[in-house]
């Protein structure tokens, strides 16, 4: 229940508490990653129910000083540029600042995105001031660092990472699978928050043979496809691979890459006969998703990998390991094939046989979108809402433990 106006009510909380919510993330539109992507999508669904949120995050080359996000508060601060990711910045700490700030401008709730120094900052602000804290594990790290040449980092990376969460009220992640994971690792309060796909945008109807036949392709050719960043943890020396094997079999195939990293200039010269679309978004991004026909996801450090869900709704047959969003979303043999985790000649034969067998690759294809149909932003924006509003009751039910009532709920409106 809400009190306001000295009155209980009890309204669908998700979609009119008007909380101040303070989000910190090292990431945001419009840099092109799932976090940014994700994050986005959840800071307009809170300003769409009328919270009031304030934006937390490091200064990016592009800023110019002038916020277009409309209802939120944008708080920039300082950051360095990460290592082979050179158009993101890792935060500073800033604890000192971020106490100073919700000081004279208390929010009810933090909710921290990423796990830099800036997010640990967050969490330790908010913990000096007692509000609620809540957290998303968005990426694995400890399983990157295998990837970079960091491997005996691992255990401090991940008892860095478990620290953190755990100095939260409740971590987020976007799959069963994760969460049972986290909690095998010692991870408390740990929540699943699932991840919408647009379906207005990502859709089978925007194919365009136009598009192809720039790519060389004709109606009935093969047209592989890979959407992400180019770099090592993405595994996409597999997917090289499978085309290959794939091209032995159709020669008139093709391979597209869609988005930038640091593995470009190195796969333009060992594959000179894909086609490198660069970065694409909104309706081109749509428009090249649904213009191919297979789409082959071989990653195994993703926490979701929000590609397989806008694969799925562009209506491409996808080809992927059996974890993360595909584990959840993907049936073998109805709307795509799943492949056991680590087994590269399984995932191989499987990208041939989905290839040159068209009856089973169109039948994968009718069934794909329709598949992802109920993954709206609508429902995650309301079960995130809702999340914050868990947390901080449990949180004010601890500074107040004669409250025996667990179903009542107090909003600080003069914070809001």
């Amino acid at each position: 229940m809400i009190k306001h106006d000295d009155k209980l009510i009890e309204p669908n909380i998700a979609q009119t508490s008007n909380l101040r919510v303070a989000i910190v993330t090292e990431t945001f539109p419009p840099e092109v990653n799932g976090v940014a992507m994700t994050l986005g999508r959840i800071v307009n669904g809170l300003v769409q129910r009328g919270y009031t949120v304030q934006l937390v995050r490091p200064r990016q080359a592009s800023d110019n000083g002038v916020s277009t996000l409309e209802g939120v508060e944008e708080v920039l601060t300082k950051g360095i540029q990460i290592p082979t990711y050179q158009d993101l910045r890792l935060g500073l700490p800033k604890q000192r600042r971020l106490i100073k700030l919700w000081t004279k401008n208390r929010p009810d709730i933090v909710h921290v995105a990423t796990e830099g120094p800036l997010g640990w900052s967050a969490v330790a602000a908010a913990r000096k001031l007692k509000l609620p804290v809540t957290s998303s594990f968005h990426t694995n790290f400890h399983s990157y660092s295998q990837h970079y040449g960091i491997g005996l980092l691992q255990t401090i990376i991940d008892n860095y990472l478990r620290k953190l969460h755990n100095l939260t009220d409740a971590t987020m992640v976007p799959t069963k699978a994760m969460l049972q994971e986290l909690q095998g690792r010692g991870y408390q309060n740990v929540t699943k928050l699932s991840r919408g796909v647009s379906t207005e945008l990502f859709s089978p109807e925007k194919r365009s043979q136009a598009l192809r036949e720039t790519w060389g392709a004709s109606p009935d050719d093969v047209v592989v496809l890979l959407v992400g960043r180019l770099a090592k943890e993405k595994n996409i020396n597999l997917v090289l691979t499978s085309f290959q094997a794939i091209k032995l079999q159709l020669p008139s195939a093709k391979i597209v890459f869609v988005g930038d990293g640091p593995l470009r200039d190195q796969l333009e010269k060992s594959c000179p006969d894909a086609i490198f679309a660069g970065i694409r978004k909104n309706e081109e991004l749509a428009t090249h998703y649904a213009s191919g026909d297979l789409f082959l996801f071989s990653s195994l450090t993703e926490t979701f990998g929000n590609v397989v869900p806008e694969a799925l709704a562009s209506g491409l047959a996808v080809v992927s390991y059996d974890n993360a969003a595909a584990k959840e979303l993907i049936t073998t043999g109805q709307n795509g094939v799943l492949v056991t985790a680590g087994d590269e000649l399984e995932f191989v034969n499987a990208s041939v046989d989905l290839a040159t067998n068209m009856q089973k690759q169109l039948a994968v294809r009718q069934a794909a979108a329709p598949s992802v149909a109920h993954l709206c932003w609508d429902a995650v924006h309301n079960s995130f809402a809702e999340i914050l509003i868990r947390a901080l009751d449990n949180h004010q039910r601890k500074l107040s433990p004669a409250n025996d009532n667990p179903s009542s709920f107090v909003v600080n409106h003069a914070s809001a």
